[in-house]
């Protein structure tokens, strides 16, 4: 096991990108966070079991807030159903 468990490698990623909805229109401000470290920021808060507002900023996955976002986002948009069918078929 690695010591980092919250680390998407590349090929874990090519399985999981296609599954995540598109983002939505940008509206005016900041440039969104990449996915693939909100979904990093997100294993590492369930792995540390901490609060979102604890994610710390040095690990550069943005704001627990923002990694929060996403996750409730996907949950909308039935990933995690879609990611449950995949997983049990394996």
């Amino acid at each position: 096991m690695t010591t980092r468990p919250w680390i998407v490698d590349d090929d874990l990623w090519a399985l999981i990108e296609p599954l995540l909805p598109p983002r939505p229109e940008r509206s005016p401000g900041p440039k969104p966070v990449d996915d693939r470290l909100c979904l990093q920021g997100i294993l590492y808060v369930l792995n540390q079991d901490i609060a979102w507002k604890l994610l710390p900023l040095e690990l550069e996955f943005d704001s627990g807030q923002t990694c929060w976002r996403s996750l409730d986002r996907w949950q909308k948009a039935g990933v995690f159903e879609s990611c449950t069918g995949a997983c049990s078929r394996s």
